[in-house]
């Protein structure tokens, strides 16, 4: 699989990533066996890029990535994390202690010394300019307890304002064919400061593969369910954002567009040939879907009458709904 500079890091990642919140919850329950086969179908298929958080699963996502690693020779790039534990959740709680204490719980999740990379996970946006927290992110650095940090962003703005910081190695942002913001300057500016970008969500939840109509239901436990207008964390992150009966009808256009080829390869393929996108880390919950994750590497880059094909969709169906809020 073709691979990619992380930023400034040294790390070569694949294009196509796993994202595990899935691994962890808030997707429906997945077992220990599915989880280990999604890992290692991955890993065995070229996957160098593995997506984590501390609280996937109150953890159970990084410990499962370390069951999954241990009898590999080759390890992956791991990217971790940290600050959703805060509680309350808000600005004050990001202390160098707690900050401290949060990436040494991953090292003990994960199993590791030095964690290859620390992701600031959607924090109270007060948190991106707060000299205090990049310092102890620095510090953590010079002894070895992590590799390199980023963030991970819900608006384009937050983004931006984590790039002023020289220590900032990645940025994590929503981007699918429905959340076309960060292409204007977000990823333009990283790209310039060298700085890696990861793009999650980018299925849009599930809704690029066009399997969904207005009917589908979700479980209790899936945040498709109970996150679809904001209940538990940003809207934006449960269907990127798009009301769901737009995002299906919208996404029935998608399909025809994609013509032949699998709908999630084409939505994951306009990803990767983004300028300035380093990977982009989809979720899965079984072996099929990693597999046709990872096929989507190998499509050929859409053309340029889809590429218009596909901005107009935007522009028509989606933009009002989400460019302004993210």
């Amino acid at each position: 699989m073709e691979t990619r500079p992380l930023g400034r890091t040294g790390a070569e990642v694949s294009v196509v990533g796993l994202g595990t919140w899935q691994l962890g919850g808030d997707w429906g329950e997945v077992d220990e066996e599915t989880a280990a086969g999604v890992l290692d179908a991955a890993l065995d298929a070229g996957v160098t890029l593995l997506d984590t958080a501390d609280v996937y699963g109150d953890g159970r996502s990084e410990e499962r990535i370390r069951k999954a690693l241990a009898a590999r020779s080759e390890r992956p790039f791991v990217a971790t994390k940290a600050g959703r534990r805060a509680d309350p959740f808000e600005a004050a709680q990001y202390t160098p202690e707690n900050l401290r204490a949060w990436v040494d719980r991953s090292r003990r999740n994960l199993g590791v010394d030095t964690l290859d990379l620390v992701q600031l996970h959607c924090p109270p946006t007060a948190v991106y300019s707060d000299q205090r927290v990049y310092d102890a992110l620095d510090a953590m650095v010079d002894d070895g307890a992590i590799a390199a940090y980023g963030v991970s962003v819900e608006t384009v703005a937050e983004g931006l304002t984590a790039l002023e910081h020289p220590g900032v190695q990645s940025i994590q942002v929503i981007l699918n064919v429905f959340r076309r913001k960060p292409l204007e300057e977000l990823l333009p500016t990283a790209a310039a400061r060298g700085v890696g970008v990861l793009a999650r969500v980018p299925l849009a939840s599930g809704l690029l593969t066009g399997r969904f109509t207005e009917s589908t239901t979700f479980g209790a436990d899936d945040h498709r369910n109970f996150n679809r207008h904001g209940e538990a964390f940003d809207v934006g992150e449960t269907f990127a954002g798009v009301p769901y009966d737009v995002g299906v009808a919208a996404a029935r256009e998608f399909v025809g567009i994609c013509g032949d080829r699998p709908p999630a390869q084409v939505a994951l393929r306009w990803v990767v040939q983004q300028p300035g996108v380093t990977s982009v880390i989809p979720g899965a919950s079984g072996v099929g879907q990693v597999r046709g994750n990872v096929a989507a590497a190998g499509l050929p880059p859409l053309t340029d009458g889809e590429l218009a094909d596909l901005e107009r969709l935007y522009d028509e169906r989606i933009r009002q709904h989400v460019h302004d809020r993210w």
